[in-house]
């Protein structure tokens, strides 16, 4: 049985609409499935039963920003590689080994995730030997190791423009999580056909079609454990229900932190969560087109908008004064990404703009109801929707005339549909400190209880997906990943 807390399943993967338009809330593109052969697209072929389906983006997947330039990620490698190398000639060699390093960390990652799924006396004894190489990425920023390689820090600003992937700009971020986004990537982006609903949408299906039940508006309240064991969920609406196994997908602070708070240990449960952050959360203005995309002139690109070269700088200057530039605005565009977006919806186009918030410049209005916030809450929406528009029409100018409709979620928002406690856009924070964390694995100390999601391995989707294939390997104690 699947207990949903919302009033729809999948998470990050749903979609919602308004008037004539539809939007993801999470999925913006996943790399790698235009590829049948790659783990990722057999995995998602094997849970939705070859009925999720894969629209490859252009070849130019990402814009990345700056006030005095724009820089194209093109692929595939090769072409990556080569325009690069044409917008910093003198830097190829630093380019050639940044590229040879994302791919040697990634594939260091295979035995420091596989080391999670295993029994814990192996675990322990082998953690050493699995996981020494994969620290010697992990443990160091993003900026450390680039920096490395070259001093151009316009070129730094560039190969880390991704960093809203996985939330943290180049001196806070673990390089091992920015090789893995980047090389992600270098392949093209692609988005489910039908919208990201379809990843829910067909694997419910399999789940019910194999004898499981779904349950929406189930959200959990309490994991009971009687005798060192887990037996049983109490819902926030009372209900009990009993199970010999019970896997948490709510993330960690939610699990150890509130679903856990009368088992014996929760003080040592709360110490252990200390050891993390969670990351910060977000804004999403969600924009409604009257005009096709096609007729726009609107690509699928990613737009990753900056008001500078040095992150950091951008994000501490922000955290200080909210009223400064925004530190990134992501612009995605999902109607040109679903090729049969048309056919639900003809002569209208989507488009969805991103940057950073705070839970505190947002936690008075939190007693407040979904959609029953108060005036005050919305006034600030709108000016921060009004700064938003401003900065998308300057880079996407044939919106401002075809601007429909435009909705902003705020941190409140996520924390009411998505159950983070703080909004957070990717549950705990990528840092070098969280890689060292050898409890964030499947197998909890409690018998019967396992952890599965984005906090076991990393962020984004795949990962969360590649975590269930790992937290079923250690339940059946075999290695599942073979079966792929």
């Amino acid at each position: 049985m699947l207990l949903e807390k919302h009033f729809k399943v999948g998470g990050w993967t749903h979609t919602f609409r308004r008037n004539n338009y539809e939007w993801d809330v999470g999925i913006h593109y996943i790399g790698e499935v235009h590829k049948p052969w790659s783990p990722i697209r057999r995995l998602f072929d094997r849970i939705s039963d070859g009925e999720l389906k894969w629209h490859k983006m252009d070849d130019n997947y990402d814009r990345i920003i700056f006030p005095d330039k724009h820089y194209n990620f093109i692929c595939p490698k090769t072409r990556f590689i080569k325009e690069l190398s044409d917008y910093f000639p003198d830097e190829k060699q630093a380019i050639q080994d940044y590229i040879q390093l994302i791919d040697q960390s990634v594939k260091t990652g295979v035995s420091y995730f596989g080391n999670k799924a295993l029994p814990n006396l192996i675990s322990n004894l082998s953690y050493p030997f699995m996981t020494r190489k994969f620290m010697s990425f992990a443990g160091r920023t993003t900026y450390d190791v680039i920096s490395g390689l070259t001093k151009n820090e316009k070129l730094t600003g560039v190969l880390t423009g991704q960093w809203g992937d996985h939330g943290l700009p180049p001196r806070q971020s673990s390089f091992a999580m920015h090789a893995m986004v980047a090389r992600h990537y270098l392949d093209g982006g692609n988005y489910p056909i039908g919208s990201a609903r379809r990843i829910a949408e067909t694997i419910t299906d399999v789940i019910e079609k194999q004898g499981g039940k779904v349950a929406v508006n189930a959200g959990v309240d309490e994991i009971c454990v009687k005798n060192g064991s887990a037996e049983s969920v109490i819902l926030e609406n009372g209900d009990k229900l009993s199970a010999p196994i019970i896997i948490s997908g709510s993330g960690i602070l939610n699990t150890y932190g509130r679903f856990l708070r009368n088992h014996p240990h929760s003080k040592k449960f709360k110490e252990r969560l200390k050891k993390v952050q969670q990351t910060e959360s977000f804004i999403c203005l969600f924009i409604g087109l009257n005009k096709s995309a096609q007729d726009l002139g609107i690509k699928n690109t990613n737009l990753w908008i900056y008001p500078g070269y040095d992150h950091d700088k951008n994000v501490s200057n922000y955290q200080s004064d909210q009223e400064a530039e925004f530190p990134v605005v992501y612009v995605s565009f999902p109607s040109a990404k679903d090729p049969v977006y048309q056919e639900k919806y003809p002569n209208n186009a989507t488009m969805e703009a991103i940057t950073l918030a705070h839970w505190s410049w947002w936690d008075k209005w939190g007693n407040g109801a979904w959609k029953k916030r108060g005036d005050e809450y919305e006034a600030e929406k709108e000016n921060l929707s009004q700064r938003i528009l401003n900065k998308v029409f300057k880079h996407v100018p044939k919106a401002k005339d075809a601007l429909d409709y435009y909705e902003l979620s705020t941190p409140l928002t996520v924390k009411s549909l998505a159950n983070y406690p703080l909004g957070e856009m990717y549950g705990i924070n990528h840092t070098p400190k969280r890689f060292k964390q050898r409890w964030l694995k499947p197998k909890t100390e409690i018998k019967g209880l396992y952890i599965t999601g984005q906090d076991m391995f990393t962020v984004g989707v795949s990962s969360a997906l590649l975590s269930g294939l790992a937290t079923v390997s250690s339940i059946l104690k075999k290695n599942m990943f073979k079966t792929l």
